[in-house]
């Protein structure tokens, strides 16, 4: 529950994203949660074996190579699907980090609900 409870704000928080006319667009919520899908997806699969091959470079910038490689996965899934449109490396790096602060602040109020034992 908490699985599909997290799913659906993140496709909020991508449209929320569009709203601030970053370059970042989405179609509609149902992109915009196709687009969360594939983002979550590429940050399991793909985003572990870029940071594998990019070590030296993350090692050599202290980490903010990091950055890099989530603008990278972002404007990949907005190549891989035709409602989620990214228009730069630039903005694919804007939104990349917004995106990832809307993912903790989401993540840390999931885990509050969670952990607080039900009232009544």
């Amino acid at each position: 529950m908490t699985l599909l409870i997290r799913w659906l704000l993140l496709a909020c928080a991508l449209v929320l994203l569009t709203q601030w006319n970053l370059g970042v667009q989405v179609d509609s919520f149902g992109s915009a949660m196709w687009a969360a899908l594939v983002i979550g997806l590429l940050n399991a699969f793909v985003r572990p074996l870029l940071i594998l091959l990019t070590l030296p470079v993350t090692i050599l910038t202290l980490g903010l190579f990091l950055f890099v490689i989530n603008a990278l996965t972002f404007q990949m899934a907005s190549g891989l699907l035709d409602g989620f449109h990214v228009t730069g490396f630039w903005q694919a790096l804007l939104g990349s980090i917004l995106y990832s602060l809307w993912g903790l602040v989401i993540d840390t109020a999931l885990q509050r609900m969670m952990a607080r034992p039900p009232q009544g």
